[in-house]
C-alpha cells in the first residue's frame, strides 16, 4: 500500500514509517517540521516538508504518489498550551484536518487511520477503561481529539470513508536498535524525564502528588511501547476494505506502573540514581488510566511485545545513550 504518513517525522510517526517500511508497505511523509526531526526519517523515504493546511499541495501529494491510505500524527499535543492557547490547538488539530479531508475527498483517497488519544475519557470512573467508556474530556488537547473522532464518523457516513482511530494511553519507549527514539523540546513525558534527570541533564524530577489512592500514593499509567502502537496501525488496513467502516480501537498493555515504578525501572536499566522530590497535584491529574485492548487483540490480532515498564525503559534508554544530544538535523 501506498500510506501518507502526515507528520512522519515526529515521534509515533516516525516510528511507524519504520513498520511500514518493514512490513514491505510503501511510506510517504509530510510533516512541516514544527517538532519533528527531519533526521528521524530514513534517507529512502520520499519527505514532503509542508503542511497539512494547504490543501493544494496535499492533494498533489495524494495524486503524484498515488496514495491508498492516510495516516495522521500532526496533531499539537501539550496539554497544558491546549488551555492556554485553544484556537492554536482547534486551528492545527480539527481546521487543518478538515483541510486534509477535503483534499483526500477531492481526490478519491477514502482510508485514513487517525491518532487519537486516551484523553478523550477525562476522569473515566472505571478501570480499565474499554472502547464503551463514556467520553468526557478535560482539556482542549482531548476535546480536540474528539471532535476530530465526531468529525471523521461524519465522513464516514456522507462519503463512505473508512476510518480507524486509535486511542492511546502512554506511548513510550525507542526503536529496539536505538535508531530512533523520544525526542521532544518540551519534553513533557516521564520516562525521558526520568533518564534526563539521572544523567543529571536537569537537577531532578518533580513527582506530582503523593497521596493518590494508589498502593505508593503516585498515579498510575499505561505504558505502550511505541513499535507495539505502530504495528496495529498496520494491523487495521484489511478492516479499511469496507468503505464506511467505523474502527475505534484502545491501545495499551493494561498493565498500570505508578510514577514511583517508573522511576525504580530507570534506576535498574541505567544503574543510576534518579534524584527526586513530591510536589503538590498537578489539576486534572486522574489517579489511574489504564486500557482493555482486547477488541485489537480480538480484530486485529494486535498484542504488545513489551509488556513490563523496564522492557520498555531499556529501550528508551538505548537511544539516550546512543544519542546524547537527540536527533541530529
Amino acid at each position: 500500500m501506498n500510506v501518507l504518513v502526515i507528520g512522519g517525522a515526529g515521534y509515533i510517526g516516525s516510528h511507524c514509517v519504520r513498520q511500514l517500511e518493514a512490513a514491505g508497505h510503501h511510506p510517504v511523509v509530510l510533516d512541516n517540521l514544527a517538532y519533528g526531526h527531519r533526521s528521524a526519517v530514513a534517507d529512502s523515504v520520499t519527505f514532503y516538508n509542508g503542511d497539512l493546511g494547504d490543501q493544494p499541495f496535499v492533494e498533489k501529494i495524494l495524486t503524484d504518489e498515488k496514495i491508498e491510505v492516510v495516516m495522521h500524527f500532526a496533531a499539537f499535543a501539550f496539554v497544558g498550551e491546549s488551555m492556554s492557547d485553544p484556537l492554536k490547538y482547534y486551528d492545527n488539530n480539527i481546521a487543518k484536518t478538515i483541510t486534509l479531508l477535503k483534499a483526500m475527498h477531492a481526490t478519491g483517497v477514502n482510508k485514513f487511520v487517525f491518532s487519537s488519544s486516551c484523553t478523550i475519557f477525562g476522569y473515566a470512573e472505571t478501570m480499565p477503561i474499554t472502547e464503551a467508556t463514556p467520553i468526557g474530556p478535560i482539556s482542549v488537547y482531548g476535546y480536540t481529539k474528539a471532535d476530530a473522532e465526531v468529525l471523521l464518523a461524519s465522513c464516514a457516513d456522507a462519503y463512505g470513508m473508512s476510518i480507524a482511530c486509535f486511542r492511546y494511553f502512554n506511548a513510550s519507549g525507542a526503536a529496539a536498535d536505538g535508531s530512533i527514539g523520544e525526542d521532544h523540546d518540551p519534553e513533557t513525558h516521564l520516562i525521558p524525564l526520568a533518564i534526563y534527570a539521572a544523567q543529571g541533564k536537569r537537577d531532578k524530577l518533580t513527582v506530582f502528588g503523593q497521596d493518590y489512592d494508589t498502593p505508593d500514593g503516585t498515579c498510575l499509567r499505561d505504558y505502550v511501547h511505541i513499535d507495539d502502537l505502530s504495528r496495529a496501525h498496520i494491523a487495521v488496513f484489511p478492516q479499511l476494505e469496507k468503505p464506511g467502516s467505523k474502527l475505534y480501537y484502545n491501545l495499551g498493555t493494561g498493565i498500570p506502573a505508578s510514577v514511583l515504578e517508573v522511576i525504580n525501572a530507570v534506576e535498574e536499566v541505567t544503574g543510576l540514581k534518579v534524584p527526586y522530590d513530591f510536589g503538590e497535584r498537578r489539576p486534572g491529574d486522574a489517579t489511574a488510566a489504564y486500557s482493555d485492548s482486547i477488541k485489537a487483540q480480538t480484530e486485529l490480532g494486535w498484542e504488545p511485545e513489551y509488556k513490563d515498564i523496564k522492557s520498555i525503559v531499556a529501550s528508551a534508554w538505548k537511544w539516550h545513550q546512543s544519542h546524547p544530544n537527540g536527533f541530529e538535523e
